[in-house]
Formats: C-alpha cells, sequence, structure tokens
C-alpha cells in the first residue's frame, strides 16, 4: 500500500511554477510515491543536472528563494523545505552542485552540508519546539532514494506520539501548515 498525502489548493501553483507548459511533463516518483514534476529521467535518478528537479528549482530564473522553498544558502550548499513534507518543518539540505555520491563532494561542500544540517536542526528546534528530529541520508534507489541523483540530507522535526492513526490505517498524512506558513517559520528562526 502506497503513502498518500492530503493537500491544500496551493500545491498545483507550487508545481506549475518552475515550467510554462508543465501538462507536457511526464510525471514522476517521489520518496512517497506522489506525482512531481521532473520527467522520466528523473525517475531513473536523473544523471544529469538537465533533469534534476532540484536543480531545475535551483536555476529557475527570476525566482525568489522564498518561492524556490529555500530558507538557506552558502556558497556550495542549500537548504529547501520538502514540497512534499513527512510534517510541517520538513527541510533537505543538499550541495548546490548535482552530486549523487557522498565520496563526490568536495571538502568546501562537505563542510558546508555539516553546516546547513547543524543549522537546519536548530531552526526546526526554534520554530517548531520539536521532541527530536529523524536526519536522513538515503544513498542510491535501493537505499529508498526517491531523487538518488541529487545528494540530499532530510531534516524532519518529530514529537512524541506524532504517529496517528491516519498514516497506519489510510497510508496519508496530514500536513497541519501551508508551505509558505512553514517558509516563514523556519526562516525566520534561521540564524
Amino acid at each position: 500500500m502506497s503513502l498518500e498525502h492530503l493537500w491544500a489548493g496551493w500545491r498545483s501553483a507550487y508545481v506549475g511554477l518552475f515550467s510554462d507548459d508543465a501538462e507536457e511533463r511526464p510525471g514522476d516518483e517521489t520518496e512517497a510515491g506522489a506525482a512531481q514534476p521532473g520527467g522520466l529521467a528523473q525517475a531513473t535518478g536523473a544523471l544529469d543536472d538537465e533533469d534534476c528537479v532540484f536543480c531545475t528549482v535551483l536555476r529557475a530564473d527570476g525566482v525568489s528563494d522564498r518561492d524556490r522553498l529555500v530558507v538557506w544558502r552558502s556558497e556550495h550548499v542549500v537548504a529547501m523545505l520538502n514540497a512534499y513534507p513527512y510534517a510541517s518543518g520538513h527541510l533537505m539540505v543538499m550541495p548546490a552542485r548535482h552530486v549523487r555520491e557522498l565520496e563526490e563532494l568536495t571538502e568546501d561542500e562537505a563542510g558546508e552540508l555539516w553546516q546547513g544540517i547543524r543549522g537546519a536542526v536548530a531552526a526546526v528546534k526554534r520554530a517548531y519546539k520539536p521532541d527530536g528530529a529523524n536526519l536522513g541520508l538515503n544513498l542510491g534507489r535501493a537505499a529508498g532514494a526517491g531523487i538518488p541523483g541529487h545528494l540530499h540530507v532530510h531534516v524532519v522535526p518529530r514529537w512524541l506520539g506524532d504517529t496517528n492513526f491516519m498514516t497506519a490505517t489510510a497510508s496519508v498524512r496530514v500536513i497541519p501548515e501551508a508551505l509558505p506558513e512553514t517558509w516563514e517559520r523556519v526562516n525566520s528562526a534561521w540564524s
């Protein structure tokens, strides 16, 4: 049984933001199995940055970081909200460069990646006051990476008792906050 999501109406506006003709794009599978832009190459791991949904979002001209859901940048790394979150405040920290493997990171990228992860955890703690956090790095499709072509680290806030009947009985997650509100909270909490 695949995991479903309940969403508000703002989702279609976000998905169409980065393409002039979204209807011509084939769907892709995200980590939760929901359709997402990116095309067939993305479903197979997007070996090049032309087909990578993260690279497409990061290089979109004339789009603000708020609209890209980017909450932090360094020279080599970005932190952005997950457009298909497991919980409110779900961030992904990744190199800005299209890189697939951990061992392909430069020393600067590796250092800034860790700096971004630390900053993400601190911001999520300030913004949401969770009881804990999950940090996840899935390297390759077999390890559960929904977008295996571009290395990214998940930072997901967790609360005691946050598993609920919706996930267990209906394979659905209820996200209680719209992404623009999440962006405002996390961005203002990042120091």
